[in-house]
């Protein structure tokens, strides 16, 4: 079948880190995670420390952190490392904590598509927390929002301007065209 997609989903991903116990902090305290495990493996590049993350208690570990990062890069690798909010209200709480961390470049932002903020942890790693809206508009498109505004009128807010953007469609209809793209339609 062109184009179908077989049984394959994004469970987690590992990325290296400079201070671990930091990183550990963060990650627990502020997104919340548990440590699931820990421990050495040996390595052909030494002995490298693991630290297994999740926030689902049916997933063993959403996140590894392992020591090794190299102390120069021309620039950081990781583009960006996204955590879906389950609604509006926690997405502000998790904004929220991250102003109160005092975080590094905090963007509240609209992609139409979407309703995010983006910081970067403690080692510069960007990360996004967001919620998807119901709608769709082609991207990438990315425009301020202020999160100080209620709920009803940030959501109205963003609405009103997806309705002008190019390629505007209810999230659904978007998501019907992209099962027929995939071949699973």
């Amino acid at each position: 079948m062109k184009g179908a997609t077989h049984g394959l989903t994004l469970n987690h991903m590992g990325f290296y880190v400079h201070d671990m116990a930091r990183m550990e902090d963060f990650y627990t305290r502020v997104l919340e995670f548990t440590v699931t495990d820990r421990g050495k493996l040996e390595t052909a590049r030494g002995t490298v420390q693991l630290v297994f993350l999740s926030r689902d208690p049916t997933v063993h570990h959403q996140i590894v952190l392992t020591t090794g990062r190299p102390e120069h890069l021309a620039f950081n690798p990781i583009n960006q490392i996204s955590f879906e909010a389950d609604s509006l209200a926690t997405l502000k709480v998790f904004y929220q904590r991250f102003v109160s961390e005092k975080m590094e470049e905090i963007t509240p932002v609209t992609h139409g598509n979407a309703i995010s903020f983006y910081a970067r942890d403690p080692e510069g790693n960007r990360l996004e927390v967001f919620i998807d809206t119901p709608w769709y508009v082609d991207q990438p498109m990315r425009v301020p929002v202020d999160f100080g505004l209620s709920d009803t009128e940030l959501m109205i807010t963003v609405e009103r301007h997806a309705r002008t953007l190019p390629g505007f469609k209810l999230r659904g209809e978007w998501e019907a065209n992209m099962a027929e793209r995939m071949g699973l339609a």
